[in-house]
């Protein structure tokens, strides 16, 4: 691996420091009776230390160059299964549907430009992830975690704050990594919440949430036109706001109770 030229365009950045692996692994709380995802492992040293805790690891890599080396580290595991293909254009239930578990994780250290993505795809896929530990951007873990009324609060993190706890978990420095990125990067744990606020029809309610957030610098009153503006002024004066606050301002159960009561009207 010493000769391996890194890709870009695959966003080779592997980690290098195991201590950082073992704080991962330590957030997680896998078992031996779990199954985790993972998303390119790079040289494996994340993927080592999942199989040591769990019962299987699938590990998702598009660099076929890496087979050879990936090989030698299934050779110390008989729980590990690489997947040499584009995780994005995968079905994720027809790869795990003959694996028997108790819970399901993914765990990894996600190419930096899919974050989104897979982000995305994990969520889609209706898969009850019982933890989702990603290691991403500062910034984009900043986003993720952000509270009301701070600038980083945005759309992804009312979407995500809907379905999980979401919790900025530690930095890591650029330095850990081989070759090094140009940002520093953290870990983010998304703990599937076990009862969602019901909504009356979740796409209007994303929808809705991204409108709300389409022109950061306007508020309410000009993103949410489209929709009834008395109905949104009365849901927001009831709890606290005007028309004149903006997204960022609202917390989720507002969006929450904006998007139940127009669908009532």
């Amino acid at each position: 691996m010493d000769n391996f030229k890194h890709k870009k365009k695959y966003g080779q950045n592997f980690l290098k420091d195991t201590s950082i692996v073992s704080r991962i692994v330590s957030i997680s709380g896998i078992t031996k009776n779990d199954l985790v995802l993972e998303v390119g492992p790079g040289k494996g040293i994340l993927t080592k230390e999942l199989a040591k805790c769990s019962k299987e690891v699938i590990s998702y890599e598009i660099d076929e160059e890496l087979r050879l080396h990936l090989d030698t580290v299934k050779d110390n595991f008989n729980n590990i299964h690489f997947i040499y293909d584009d995780f994005l254009n995968r079905e994720i239930k027809k790869d795990i549907k003959d694996i028997t578990y108790q819970n399901i994780y993914f765990i990894s250290n996600v190419p930096y430009y899919i974050t989104t993505p897979i982000l995305m795809k994990l969520m889609d896929s209706t898969i009850p992830f019982q933890k989702i530990i990603m290691m991403v951007q500062k910034e984009v873990g900043e986003r993720f975690s952000a509270k009301p009324k701070s600038k980083n609060y945005s759309s992804i993190t009312v979407y995500l704050n809907y379905y999980y706890d979401v919790v900025k978990e530690f930095n890591v420095d650029r330095n850990k990594f081989t070759p090094s990125p140009n940002v520093d990067s953290c870990i983010v744990s998304l703990t599937r919440k076990k009862k969602l606020t019901p909504l009356k029809n979740k796409d209007y309610f994303f929808q809705l949430v991204r409108d709300s957030f389409q022109f950061k610098r306007k508020n309410i009153k000009n993103n949410l036109k489209n929709y009834d503006s008395e109905i949104v002024e009365e849901v927001l004066i009831k709890n606290g706001y005007q028309l004149t606050s903006r997204a960022e301002e609202l917390p989720l159960d507002v969006f929450i109770e904006l998007s139940n009561t127009l669908l009532m009207k």
